[in-house]
């Protein structure tokens, strides 16, 4: 499974669930690749010191004398491997401009080291540019995020039309795995109104599981771990090793 977390919103919780979910299904033991797409590289930050990050996914893509191997790190997790993003990355685009394969850099890239993974987790910037294009050409599913709040459907149109353009040419194969609810407030009649709504849009495509909102999930990642090692019974890492069933189940 390559698995694209996608959505064009900022604050979502995209981030939050790529290196979760890559932890979770490490836990189970499935060998992770997490795959930084972001040039935030919020992904990359919450597993390495980014300071001691010497070639990123960004090398990977423009230097033709390195692979995908040649950037990827192990983290201080058992099974879980990082392949590193850094701000330069946000220059790709720009690099990439009229290059006819441009679209399929990262699925070549791919070929090469999914023998070596059973699961790959792509975190994608909050942007439907080139970058997110490459996850979506290369994955085989996707998992949208959508924050429970008042805008929580805003832009997805956008989002499922790129995947259905993606679809129709590039990756006829990808298929949307599921809609995860994200910071979610049980107690509030909003909160309640919005899972209804992404219901009647989504239907079954939304995942049973719901990540409420949680200090610890905010937390985890200045120490430089996972909930699951973080908070190991805080109701973030239960709900995404909740989540990580789901996502084998679907699979």
């Amino acid at each position: 499974m390559i698995l694209s977390i996608a959505n064009q919103k900022g604050g979502v919780g995209k981030t939050t669930t790529a290196i979760n979910l890559a932890a979770a299904l490490a836990l189970r033991n499935k060998k992770t690749l997490l795959i930084d797409l972001d040039p935030q590289a919020n992904s990359t930050m919450s597993y390495l010191d980014v300071a001691a990050v010497e070639r990123s996914v960004y090398d990977a893509f423009t230097d033709p004398a390195l692979t995908l191997s040649d950037v990827i790190l192990p983290s201080s997790e058992a099974n879980l491997w990082i392949a590193p993003s850094r701000i330069a990355l946000a220059k790709l685009e720009a690099r990439l401009v009229g290059e006819l394969d441009a679209h399929f850099k990262l699925k070549d890239m791919l070929a090469a080291v999914l023998p070596q993974f059973d699961m790959v987790v792509i975190d994608c910037p909050p942007a439907l540019g080139l970058l997110t294009v490459n996850a979506l050409v290369a994955s085989t599913h996707l998992l949208i995020p959508i924050q429970s709040s008042y805008f929580a459907l805003e832009g997805t149109d956008d989002l499922l039309e790129t995947v259905d353009k993606v679809r129709s040419r590039a990756n006829p194969l990808l298929r949307i795995l599921g809609v995860l609810i994200t910071m979610h407030d049980r107690r509030t009649a909003l909160a309640r109104d919005i899972r209804q709504q992404i219901d009647k849009v989504f239907g079954d495509k939304v995942f049973r599981t719901i990540i409420t909102k949680s200090v610890r999930l905010e937390e985890s990642p200045a120490y430089k771990e996972s909930i699951f090692r973080f908070a190991p019974d805080s109701s973030g890492a239960t709900e995404y090793y909740r989540l990580c069933e789901e996502v084998i189940d679907r699979v």
